[in-house]
Order: C-alpha cells, then sequence, then structure tokens
C-alpha cells in the first residue's frame, strides 16, 4: 500500500523555500507519483519550485477543495491504495487546518493508508505567536458569517467565550471583506477587549498589530483585500 505525504506550502509566493519549508521537501516531492491540490494552477504553481517542466508535466494532478463530492473524496485515494505515494497540499500552507483536506486523511486512515507530514508556515499558529494573546488555551473559528446581524452576533459570541473561558479566539476572512469587518469589530466589541490582525504573513507586506479596540479606533491600519488572520482575547 502507497503513502499520503501532507506537504507544506509557503503562505506567499515570494517567500523563501530554504527559509520557511524542510529541507527534505523537494526529495520528497521528486518521489511523487501525484499531487493533490485545490486547483491544478495552485499544484503547478508549487511543483514549479521543486521538479524541472518535464517532471511537472508527467506528474498527475488531482484537486479537492470545498466544491469537492464525498464520493470524489474516495476516488483520491485509488492509486494509493494500488501502492502509489501521492502528495497533498493547501493553499493555506498546512493541509487539514483551515482546509478540506482532513476528510481526506480520515478515509486513508480508515482504509489502513500511512499518512505522514512535514512541519512548515500555518498563517493561524504565527499569528497567535505574533499576537502576544495566550498560547495556553485558543480557538478557531474559520470563517464568520457574512451577514451583518449574524456577523455581530458572533463577535459578541467570541468575545464572552474568549472572556469566560480565557482563551485567545482566531478566525480568519475573505480578502475582499478584511477592511469591513475590522470596522465591524470596532464597533462591536468593548473597548478593553484585545484585537490582533495579522496580515500578509511571511511576505514583505508582513505586518501584525495587536491592541485594546479603544486604541483600534484611534489607530490607522488601511487593509487592503489582503489575507489577514484575526484574533481577539477578552479579559
Amino acid at each position: 500500500m502507497g503513502r499520503l505525504v501532507l506537504l507544506p506550502n509557503l503562505l506567499d509566493d515570494a517567500a523563501d523555500v530554504a527559509l520557511h519549508l524542510p529541507a527534505a521537501t523537494g526529495q520528497i516531492v521528486a518521489s511523487l507519483q501525484g499531487l493533490i491540490a485545490e486547483s491544478e494552477k495552485a499544484a503547478r504553481r508549487y511543483l514549479r519550485r521543486f521538479l524541472t517542466h518535464d517532471q511537472m508535466t508527467a506528474l498527475p494532478l488531482q484537486t479537492l477543495n470545498e466544491h469537492s463530492r464525498p464520493d470524489e473524496v474516495g476516488l483520491l485515494l485509488e492509486p494509493i491504495l494500488r501502492g502509489q505515494t501521492w502528495g497533498l497540499i493547501s493553499d493555506a500552507g498546512l493541509p487539514c487546518i483551515a482546509d478540506p483536506g482532513s476528510d481526506l486523511v480520515s478515509k486513508a486512515q480508515k482504509q489502513g493508508i500511512v499518512v505522514q507530514t512535514l512541519a512548515g508556515p500555518s498563517s493561524i499558529l504565527m499569528a497567535l505567536q505574533l499576537s502576544g494573546f495566550t498560547g495556553q488555551h485558543f480557538a478557531f473559528h474559520g470563517y464568520l458569517p457574512r451577514e451583518a446581524p449574524l456577523l455581530e452576533k458572533k463577535i459578541l459570541e467570541l468575545e464572552k467565550r474568549s472572556r469566560v473561558d480565557s482563551a485567545a479566539q482566531i478566525w480568519i476572512e475573505a480578502p475582499y471583506r478584511s477592511a469591513k469587518l475590522l470596522e465591524t469589530l470596532k464597533a462591536s466589541l468593548q473597548p478593553s477587549t484585545r484585537l490582533c490582525i495579522a496580515v500578509q504573513l511571511t511576505s514583505p507586506y508582513e505586518r501584525c498589530v495587536s491592541l485594546s479596540v479603544a486604541e483600534w479606533k484611534k489607530f490607522s491600519f488601511p487593509l487592503e483585500k489582503e489575507p489577514a488572520v484575526f484574533l481577539i482575547q477578552s479579559f
């Protein structure tokens, strides 16, 4: 039986492979018999860092994303069950974290497939490290609701949960909605609640700011359509 290897990916295309990915990544990629990614474009962008054009063209690719049906996820394991070694990558840095790869891993384990993983960058964990918030207790919530009334209700719920559990609350947002979310947070949260925003981590434009909401209301922080991680901690 083959293997499924969970491969780390860069958070930013300009980031240095040698700095952010394990040294063995290239060697492992070269040994793969197939790669699963969120899109074919993402797969080829990843492979281009490690393989020649001919090697990249010859490697079979499959897609796994939020649109994949449960039956399609199972089909991805067929070549691995025949003895091949395939890799899985995520646009989010590490497979299975804020990523649909967990379904594939669960099915692989149930069928006795060996699953291996490599360390690498995670925007969620890096944002927590940079925030100065507690790393002893925290929760990640993916994406919050889009609709204004539901979003405001969820924000207040997370603020209360942070205070009661003494835990940082973490989530992400689509880049084009980040600026609007910041304004909603400033209007909804208590002045003493601490808010951290980590933007474009590992890129030349990386910035991370942790302030109380009262301080955020006086602080200028232009947010373009940039990938960002949001964290709050309430006392």
